[in-house]
C-alpha cells in the first residue's frame, strides 16, 4: 500500500496553525494561455497520477504533481499563504479544505463543476468540489470474532469489553472526522470520555495500513479504518490469505461516517483557468470513471458514475445526518486529541 504519509507531527502542527491569524487570498489570475499547473495532492498517489495523465491527454495542460500527507500539505499551504506556487489542492478529507477556506485561500469553483456533484458533497460556500467518498468501518479478524458479536456503535469499541482487542490510528487524518462526528452527535463531553476510554482500553497504531494488516494477521481482533484499506489489503494478499472482513456500524452512528475527498483552486493561483479545468475533469465522466475503476476503492461522486469495484453500494450506507459544513475544519477535535496526549 503506497500512500505517502508523514505521521503525527504534521497533524499537530496543522492544529496549531489553525488558531493562528488568517491571511487574505489574492484574486485568481486568469491566465488561459498557461499550460502547466501545480497540484498538491493528499490523495492516493497512483490514482492521482492516473487522473493527471488523463487530464493532460484530454487538454494538453501539463501538471506538476506533488503528492504527500494531506495534513503536511495543508500545513505547507497555510505557511505559504498567498505566495504558494500551488494551483490546486486535492485533499483526502474535507476538514483540510475547510481549514484553507477559512483563511481565504480558496477561489470559487466554477458553477458547472459544482453542478456535476450532488450539493451535499460540495463546499457550502462553493470553494471546493467533492470528488470521491469513503466510509468509516470496523475491520475484524474472522477467526477471533464473528460479526454477530460486534456492536452497533463505534462508541462501544472503547469500553472494557474490547480492552486490548480494538485498535485505532489517532494520528491519521481519517480518524479526526469520526471524532468530530462523535462531538456533533453526542456532545463534547462524550467525545472527551470516548477518547479517555480509548486511551485506557484500545491499542494505538501508527497508521491504518499497519492496523488493517495487524487485524488480518490476528495480532488484534478489530480496528477502525476507512473501508478502502481493507479492499487494498485483500487485493495484495488475495482472498485465500484474507482472514478479515468489514463491519459497518448501525445507521446514523459516528462510526458510519461517509467522508468526502475534494479539490479546490488556490486563490493565489497564476493559472486559475487551467486549474478550474482540472477540477472539471476530476468530476467529469472521464475522471470519475478513473476513480470508479481504480484501486483506490473509493466512491465516485460526480457525473452519475458509479464504482465498478465490489464495494457496498454508496446508497446502502447509512451515515449520520452530518454535512461537510458540520465537520468543519476539525479544529476542536484536533485540540481534543492534543489534550488527550494522542497527538
Amino acid at each position: 500500500m503506497s500512500m505517502i504519509r508523514v505521521r503525527t507531527v504534521p497533524l499537530a502542527v496543522l492544529a496549531a496553525l489553525l488558531v493562528a491569524g488568517g491571511c487574505g487570498g489574492a484574486s485568481p489570475a486568469q491566465d488561459t494561455a498557461a499550460q502547466t499547473i501545480t497540484v498538491y495532492s493528499g490523495q492516493h498517489e497512483q490514482t492521482a497520477q492516473m487522473l493527471v495523465a488523463g487530464f493532460t491527454a484530454a487538454t494538453g495542460i501539463k501538471v506538476e504533481l506533488r503528492s504527500g500527507d494531506e495534513a503536511e500539505l495543508a500545513n505547507q499551504l497555510l505557511q505559504e499563504g498567498t505566495a504558494s506556487p500551488a494551483d490546486v489542492f486535492y485533499a483526502e478529507n474535507s476538514p483540510a479544505l475547510e481549514a484553507l477556506r477559512e483563511k481565504d485561500l480558496l477561489s470559487p469553483v466554477d458553477a458547472a463543476t459544482l453542478a456535476a456533484v450532488p450539493a451535499a458533497y460540495d463546499s457550502p460556500q462553493g470553494r471546493w468540489v467533492g470528488v470521491s467518498a469513503r466510509s468509516a468501518a470496523l475491520v475484524f479478524n474472522t477467526t477471533a470474532t464473528s460479526e454477530a458479536q460486534l456492536p452497533a456503535s463505534v462508541l462501544d469499541m472503547a469500553g472494557p469489553a474490547w480492552k486490548g482487542k480494538f485498535g485505532y490510528a489517532p494520528t491519521e487524518t481519517d480518524f479526526q472526522p469520526v471524532l468530530t462526528a462523535v462531538a456533533k452527535l453526542k456532545g463534547a463531553d462524550a467525545e472527551r470520555q470516548w477518547l479517555a476510554d480509548l486511551k485506557t482500553n484500545a491499542k494505538v497504531y501508527p497508521d491504518n495500513e499497519t492496523l488493517v494488516a495487524a487485524v488480518n494477521s490476528g495480532e488484534i481482533a478489530t480496528g477502525l479504518i476507512d473501508h478502502y484499506y481493507w479492499y487494498r489489503l485483500q487485493r495484495e494478499l488475495g482472498p485465500a490469505k484474507t482472514t478479515s472482513a468489514l463491519h459497518y456500524f448501525g445507521p446514523g452512528d459516528p462510526g458510519s461516517l461517509v467522508d468526502v475527498s475534494g479539490a479546490a483552486v488556490l486563490a493565489p493561483s497564476k493559472h486559475a483557468a487551467a486549474a478550474q479545468k482540472f477540477l472539471a475533469y476530476l468530476v467529469g465522466k472521464d475522471g470519475q470513471t478513473i476513480i470508479g475503476t481504480s484501486d483506490s476503492y473509493e466512491y465516485p461522486l460526480g457525473s452519475g458514475v458509479t464504482t465498478s469495484q465490489p464495494l457496498r453500494p454508496l446508497d446502502q450506507l447509512h451515515p449520520p445526518a452530518l454535512t461537510v459544513g458540520d465537520l468543519g475544519d476539525g479544529r476542536s477535535s484536533l485540540a481534543m486529541l492534543q489534550q488527550a496526549g494522542l497527538l
